[in-house]
């Protein structure tokens, strides 16, 4: 348990939808803000018809368009050029960065906390007032050409997008990748729509952590950002998922195995229970994946599983990496694994994992990074924040029965499996 009580967490929505959520951590030295617009991936595809949807070559010319946009904010705002701007964060110490997930636009910093009132004046600078050059819009599809490259090269992020495709659907799960298509395609006016269309307060949400004096930073936000124009959250694509395996052949020494399953979403009255038998099977170097897959069998050199939410829908994704002549084994032990997790459980396994968890959020208090981090990401996900004692109940009060009763009743009825490497392997069919 943590042994002293979290500061106030405070909240406040500004006239044009902004909320704003700060968290004073007065025994650090640092500062962090996160800033989530409803401008990801997936919002790539909002205001187009049926038809285009339904083009799969369409679609391919718009991949990448969020993170285009989110490197080119970044190239001069306000009154500094790209130059500048580096240079005006580098002097006051800042670490930034961003990036496009699958429903926002994420902007993040870290900094001393003297920092913090310039740090939101440029980051008002940047989503409200980019320069948006033109001049250097093919330097900025040059940096997302690398990291197609680089994706390309890298067989486990590819089995991981497309596995993700299939569990959600082509759009619910689109990757943020550009193609081959999209970076011939993609213009500076595709780049100024997007961010005339999306970039706006409505619906966002900015997170702070650190060491500062609350109402001095709600009057900051207040005078940065609470006249930024307004408008309405994009509701998320409708899943489609795709059952069934799939095998992506490629000669390899080394075979990589993705599997995935419906599960519920962050915020569901269940979620920490079904949460604790996925810790159980894959937290940690004492988790039955860890030890009874790859330590006792030593069928492969990485497995794991983790939890993942995208809005009202969530699923549980699962790797492994070994190799050809021990891939099938692998895969029906690991699956027996989570198809069998009800039986067996100890104590004493619930116990370390929440051993595990509770230290994760006495790390966290010493972190303003992450603790901003979490707040956005709960504000925006749930429209509220858990505060740390409210968690730490949940977490405390699970028992093994309910863990065991949960995936007795819920436990994955059927597989999707992706596979690189090659020759494909069964299994995943659908349960009894």
């Amino acid at each position: 348990m943590l042994s002293t009580q979290s500061p106030p967490i405070q909240t406040r929505t500004l006239d044009n939808g902004l909320t704003v959520v700060v968290q004073p951590m007065p025994w650090l030295r640092t500062a962090a803000y996160t800033l989530w617009l409803p401008a990801g991936i997936t919002t790539e595809l909002h205001g187009l018809s049926e038809a285009q949807l339904a083009d799969t070559e369409f679609l391919a010319r718009r991949d990448g368009l969020a993170s285009l946009t989110c490197e080119m904010v970044q190239r001069g705002a306000g009154a500094y050029n790209s130059r500048e701007l580096v240079a005006a964060e580098d002097n006051l110490g800042i670490d930034s960065g961003n990036s496009a997930a699958t429903s926002v636009a994420g902007y993040s910093a870290r900094m001393p906390a003297e920092s913090l009132l310039p740090a939101i004046e440029l980051l008002a600078d940047v989503v409200r007032r980019p320069h948006l050059p033109g001049k250097q819009f093919e330097d900025a599809k040059l940096i997302l050409g690398q990291e197609l490259a680089a994706f390309q090269d890298e067989p486990t992020q590819r089995l991981m997008r497309r596995l993700r495709e299939r569990q959600y659907g082509p759009h619910l799960g689109r990757g943020g990748y550009a193609s081959e298509a999209s970076l011939e395609s993609l213009s500076m006016d595709d780049v100024r729509q997007f961010y005339t269309d999306q970039y706006h307060a409505g619906g966002s949400v900015m997170a702070v952590a650190g060491n500062f004096d609350a109402n001095e930073i709600f009057d900051s936000i207040e005078q940065s950002l609470g006249d930024w124009k307004s408008g309405k959250r994009p509701a998320l694509p409708s899943p489609a998922p795709i059952d069934g395996n799939e095998h992506i052949e490629l000669p390899s020494s080394q075979t990589h195995i993705g599997f995935s399953f419906d599960s519920i979403p962050y915020g569901s009255d269940d979620y920490f229970v079904m949460r604790a038998g996925i810790g159980i099977l894959s937290d940690g170097m004492s988790s039955r994946l860890f030890d009874r897959v790859r330590e006792q069998r030593g069928l492969c050199y990485s497995v794991w599983a983790s939890t993942h939410t995208i809005g009202q829908h969530g699923a549980v994704f699962g790797y492994a990496g070994t190799t050809p002549a021990r891939a099938q084994e692998t895969l029906d032990v690991s699956l027996r694994e989570i198809q069998n997790l009800a039986d067996d459980l100890e104590q004493e396994e619930l116990s370390r994992w929440k051993v595990r968890i509770e230290s994760g959020l006495i790390m966290e208090q010493e972190s303003a990074g992450s603790r901003a981090s979490s707040l956005a990401s709960d504000q925006y996900q749930l429209g509220r924040v858990i505060p740390t004692e409210e968690l730490e109940a949940k977490i405390e009060s699970i028992t093994l029965d309910q863990v065991a009763s949960y995936f007795r009743q819920h436990g994955p009825r059927q597989f999707r499996i992706v596979t690189v490497g090659p020759e494909a392997l069964q299994g995943g069919e659908p349960l009894a």
